[in-house]
């Protein structure tokens, strides 16, 4: 008998006002800015494409107002899963990039170029974040398509564990706000089909150079 394959769709929230101002969030409540709010809708849209059973969101606002407009028009409930929260930042939460990489600044280089190295004090590693992400996938197994609302280090953990790499490829790629990444999930694991499709953003695509990522 064929194994069984679902859909799942792993979407980044849409663009919050602390992205737009270059602010660290982690697990810091910021709310959508009025593109992100735009964003959760066109993703609702794109959605709408799919007969979703399920809409899966991290606990933070930023998320679960991305996640409400696709679980409303498809009529499912929004659930919420605590591992799915972003990376814990500690001390760089609510704080600028800029502000950070004058006063921290060993610690910003090699979160931008050896994160795997690097663990946020008070905060967590990428290492726990992909230990929370494994946990998460192991533990879902929907029976139809599902949309997972998350972040950018988780979605970005989820890649690299999907194509078999190192933490060392963390930074590889782009995630977008308001973009989603394609998985095809089966008892034997998630495989990565498309990562970072924005195409239904058109206009809406926010630039990540100002972020504090």
């Amino acid at each position: 008998m064929k194994a069984a394959v679902v859909r799942v769709f792993v979407a980044r929230h849409g663009e919050t006002t602390w992205n737009l101002a270059g602010r660290y969030q982690g697990r810091l409540e910021s709310e959508l800015s009025p593109l992100g709010v735009r964003q959760a809708r066109a993703l609702a849209t794109a959605m709408s494409e799919q007969r979703l059973g399920c809409v899966v969101s991290s606990p933070l606002v930023r998320c679960t107002a991305t996640a409400r407009p696709t679980a409303d028009r498809q009529n499912v409930p929004l659930e919420i899963d605590e591992r799915l929260t972003e990376i814990a930042h500690g001390t760089w939460e609510g704080r600028l990039r800029e502000e950070i990489a004058e006063n921290d600044p060993e610690r910003y280089r090699m979160w931008r170029h050896d994160p795997a190295h690097v663990r946020f004090e008070r905060g967590e590693s990428i290492a726990e974040v992909l230990e929370r992400w494994r946990a998460f996938a192991a533990s879902f197994r929907p029976r139809t398509p599902a949309l997972v609302v998350t972040h950018d280090a988780v979605i970005r953990v989820a890649i690299v564990a999907a194509k078999g790499l190192g933490l060392e490829a963390f930074w590889n790629g782009r995630v977008e706000n308001g973009a989603y990444s394609e998985f095809d999930v089966t008892a034997a694991g998630w495989s990565l089909l498309r990562e970072n499709v924005a195409d239904h953003l058109g206009p809406l695509r926010a630039s990540t150079e100002g972020q504090a990522l």
